[in-house]
């Protein structure tokens, strides 16, 4: 039996994690599930430097330390709860730091989704 999701409170836009390697990858599939949603995009996220990937990292010390201030905001960040795209999860710092930037100014509730897992369950 296939449940609907019912997230409470429901997102009211969408946004994604940005990525230098492939810059349309995300934003592209954001906005088609936000317009399939019904619901506004708002590209608010932006990375402010290249980095390793986090898979390359060590242990999530080395990953925490590797996403910190690689993240900012590009324009005000709308009120209400927010659906964060992001391609592949790593480390899920990223979407940690992500979600923590959106809270700090002014977002909702961050209901992160990722397309897909890469590595092992911790």
């Amino acid at each position: 039996m296939e449940e609907a999701w019912a997230s409470q409170p429901a997102p009211t836009w969408v946004t994604c994690v940005p990525s230098l390697r492939h810059p349309d990858l995300v934003p592209n599939f954001a906005k088609r599930l936000a317009s399939a949603l019904g619901l506004p995009f708002h590209a608010v996220l932006e990375k402010t430097d290249n980095r390793p990937e986090q898979k390359t990292m060590a242990n999530s010390t080395q990953q925490a330390r590797n996403i910190d201030g690689s993240l900012a905001l590009s324009e005000p960040v709308p009120h209400g709860p927010v659906l964060l795209v992001d391609d592949m999860v790593d480390s899920r710092w990223t979407l940690t730091v992500s979600a923590w930037l959106l809270r700090k100014n002014g977002s909702g509730e961050v209901w992160p989704v990722a397309l897909s897992q890469t590595g092992h369950d911790e």
